[in-house]
């Protein structure tokens, strides 16, 4: 049941938010005994998968602006393999920094704009 409440909830936050079903997935496969960096990389399996799902959903309902996307899937691409290659090499202690400063500046930012 646990699971299912998890993933229900990841799910929501990427089908709401159009993201951020990923910033709840790597603290949960933390806790489940993945390593930093492991549980990183399996919540982009995940957060593809629920992507996948709420972009058609978008899209079959006409809130898809697929060739806005086009203008950034190639970018999006160069980063995601520059962001993979570098997560093999950087220390967990520091994804977490990053990765809670990035969290924590886009709070902010969303709190005041």
């Amino acid at each position: 049941m646990k699971k299912f409440l998890e993933g229900t909830l990841c799910g929501f936050l990427n089908g709401f938010f159009g993201s951020g079903g990923g910033v709840l997935a790597v603290p949960i496969l933390e806790k489940e005994g993945c390593e930093t960096n492991e549980a990183h990389a399996t919540s982009v399996a995940l957060i593809f998968a629920l992507s996948v799902v709420t972009a058609l959903f978008y899209g079959f309902s006409g809130n898809l602006d697929f060739a806005g996307a086009w203008k950034y899937i190639p970018y999006g691409v160069a980063g995601a393999l520059c962001g993979a290659f570098f997560l093999k090499k950087i220390k967990s202690i520091w994804l977490k920094r990053i990765f809670g400063g990035i969290i924590t500046a886009a709070a902010v930012r969303m709190l005041l704009v």
